[in-house]
């Protein structure tokens, strides 16, 4: 690579970072709607997902073959080009918020004199309000996709989905004010770096003393993300389907796929803010640089990944049991109780660090 620019070589690592982290970000996401139906499946007394490929591995392959080739239909009254943005923005934003987790230790790669971290593809000051701020955007791919259908039950889940953002997105952002304040910074490897030493001890939940701030988060989340028991956009037994109830083939797929994208994104979010990030739970007993540089490159990521799939494992437990809301208890929840919380929290959090300081 002598002979590439500077420039192009970095432009080169960064690209291929973006193409590892899309490429398994997609392929999570298809195996967490498989691992929902297997663990759905067992709750339920049921098999899930058995016959396509051994043990059912191969069905999140069926399942987008089958909606690559089922027709696209298109209501005759739907505003088309919104229509079809939608589910594009819907996707995008779900996806672009991934750029700025820091999924493993810092690890730089070196080539023809240019040093790039390949533990997150973007670190940034301020990443913590940009994952804030991509995600809110999401919610205009669901409420173009209920207006533009012309449907009344994709309009009411639209807006409901809409009236939710509003309600949690707010509990959500103070419950991670505390975290803010603990760390000093907006950047999360430095929220990580906050939380390293002691293992469990050093994490927010723990040591931090923000397990409120947690179930603050956590409540927050499966409203923000649609999910049971806040799953009032999609309602079938009220709406249908809710707002993608005009949606077919790929567009219906895309949707899908920003649901599950964003569950994937909250979980690292909580992982980063909460759970020590990719930092080992045993401490000093086992290290983060255990091993020689190759181990220690890889257990920060397994550390990662590890907490992350318990965070997802809970969300699907969480469906499994938790019937779900009616529309007023959701929206009581979230300012009668949820948001007074996260305040006394900070205040709780504000007044402990200035008697430590």
């Amino acid at each position: 690579m002598s002979h590439l620019t500077d420039f192009q070589t970095f432009l080169l690592l960064t690209i291929l970072k973006i193409a590892v982290v899309l490429v398994i970000t997609l392929t999570a996401v298809a195996y967490t709607v498989l691992l929902e139906r297997k663990v759905l499946g067992r709750m339920q007394n049921r098999w899930g997902p058995s016959r396509v490929g051994p043990f059912g591995l191969l069905q999140p392959l069926a399942d987008g073959i089958k909606l690559f080739l089922k027709e696209d239909l298109m209501p005759l009254a739907s505003e088309p080009l919104l229509f079809i943005l939608a589910p594009i923005i819907a996707l995008t934003c779900a996806l672009i918020s991934i750029a700025v987790v820091p999924f493993g230790a810092v690890t730089h790669v070196t080539a023809n004199g240019i040093s790039v971290d390949m533990g997150t593809i973007a670190d940034v000051n301020i990443g913590l309000l940009v994952i804030l701020g991509i995600t809110s955007i999401g919610v205009y791919g669901i409420a173009l996709s209920g207006w533009s259908s012309n449907n009344k039950f994709a309009l009411l889940g639209s807006l409901r989905a809409t009236s939710q953002m509003i309600s949690y997105e707010l509990a959500l952002g103070l419950s991670l004010v505390g975290v803010v304040l603990r760390a000093g910074s907006l950047r999360l490897r430095d929220i990580v770096a906050s939380q390293s030493g002691h293992g469990l001890l050093s994490w927010n939940i723990f040591g931090g003393f923000q397990i409120v701030a947690f179930f603050i988060y956590l409540m927050a989340a499966y409203a923000e993300t649609n999910r049971a028991p806040f799953d009032l956009p999609e309602a079938e037994s009220e709406l249908v389907a809710g707002y993608h109830t005009e949606y077919s083939s790929m567009k219906f797929a895309m949707f899908f796929m920003a649901e599950y994208a964003n569950m994937i994104t909250v979980a690292c979010v909580a992982t980063l803010l909460f759970l020590g990030g990719p930092t080992s739970p045993l401490g000093h007993l086992l290290p983060d640089n255990f091993g020689g540089p190759i181990l220690s490159a890889v257990f920060p990521i397994l550390w990662f990944v590890a907490k992350v799939l318990g965070f997802l494992l809970l969300y699907i437990w969480v469906r499994g049991t938790v019937p779900r809301f009616r529309y007023d208890q959701l929206m009581a929840f979230g300012w009668k109780f949820l948001l007074p919380v996260a305040i006394l929290n900070i205040l709780a959090t504000s007044l402990v660090l200035a008697l430590r300081g």
